[in-house]
């Protein structure tokens, strides 16, 4: 269930271009009329807009957001060239440490409007190109991607990023990243799963029993462990963990935790959560992201954009009953600005 709430009536795609337009001209930007049109408009409406707003102006609506919105900030660093650092003052410090504050919520805001404004494909390619220049610590991030989308959205997904950067996604993984990884990310998005309700229970009661062995052998990265995982409908894998539980009285993802602290089994098991119960593996991701001292604004913007239209309420309810604390609180007690107000209109907080 999606969180993002459309209004009933929505001004057509020329009236929203023409507003957002308003909103770069003067002297600063208008940051809530950017968020009231953006924050509540869906992929296809932002689509249009972007379209429109390209023939109207010849100007690209995300170059000109990401202008915008980091103006200020870009200024003040220009003007922090040219202090004396002999001569700063407690006031200077003063005013710099706020300035500094501003600009990173100035950043994130940045990042979260121009990662919802992009067509979902194309914002899912953007994110696995910066996550392959960073492997392995951005696996996670490859992972969800190829675990939880649908089939159709994943072959997009990848058509896109070879459209946009001249080379397959799994070319990247490939050349980015250690063996086991790579045998287990490379058939993950390049899988193309059944998506129906049909299950086989003697198929899954036998691959319980393979997953088993596999597990019980330390042959974590095994191609046939990994097949059953990339090949296999969500449906077909739910029914196979269960069985997998019954038949051996552990979850699949407790005999997994032999290592704790292994990175590779750390993937394989958010993998396994993500394939099953997506809303419980990005519920910990948020909880994670917002724990003790600093935001990891990088975690919170990547799932609240990427899942606002999908399943962002059921991730809510699983927040709550995971943390007894409403999502939007925590979201407002962690960030400020129009960082938290694009934020808590993508989770849906409030009346339109």
């Amino acid at each position: 269930m999606a969180s993002l709430k459309i209004p009933e009536l929505v001004p057509s795609a020329a009236e929203d271009s023409q507003q957002l337009r308003k909103a770069f001209v003067g002297l600063g930007t208008d940051e809530a009329r950017i968020i009231e049109i953006l924050g509540h408009r869906n992929a296809a409406q932002r689509k249009l807009i972007r379209e429109t707003y390209q023939t109207t102006y010849e100007k690209d609506l995300l170059k000109d957001l990401d202008g915008e919105i980091s103006g200020d900030f870009q200024m003040w660093h220009s003007f922090s060239i040219f202090l004396n650092p002999h001569r700063i003052t407690l006031g200077m410090l003063l005013l710099f440490n706020s300035a500094s504050a501003y600009n990173a919520i100035q950043m994130a805001l940045q990042r979260v409007v121009h990662l919802w404004t992009m067509d979902p494909a194309e914002r899912d390619a953007c994110l696995a190109n910066e996550a392959t220049k960073h492997l392995p610590d951005n696996n996670c991030i490859i992972m969800e991607i190829a675990c939880a989308r649908p089939s159709d959205d994943l072959f997009k997904v990848r058509q896109t990023y070879h459209a946009c950067y001249k080379k397959s996604l799994e070319e990247d993984i490939s050349d980015h990243s250690t063996e086991d990884f790579r045998k287990l990310l490379v058939p993950l998005v390049t899988a193309f799963r059944y998506e129906g309700d049909e299950v086989n229970m003697t198929l899954a009661s036998n691959e319980a029993k393979i997953l088993h062995e596999k597990i019980s052998d330390n042959a974590y990265s095994d191609e046939e462990l990994i097949r059953i995982l990339s090949i296999r409908s969500k449906t077909q894998l739910n029914a196979t963990f269960n069985q997998y539980n019954d038949q051996f009285g552990n979850a699949i993802n407790k005999d997994l935790k032999s290592i704790p602290k292994d990175a590779y089994l750390k993937l394989l098991r958010s993998a396994i959560k993500c394939l099953t119960k997506p809303e419980k593996y990005f519920e910990k991701v948020l909880r994670l992201a917002m724990k003790g001292m600093g935001t990891n604004e990088e975690s919170l913007t990547r799932v609240v954009a990427t899942r606002a239209e999908i399943d962002m309420e059921l991730i809510k309810e699983r927040y709550y009953q995971r943390n007894s604390m409403p999502l939007d609180r925590v979201i407002s007690d962690d960030t400020s600005g129009g960082y938290e107000r694009m934020l808590l209109a993508l989770i849906g907080h409030g009346d339109l």
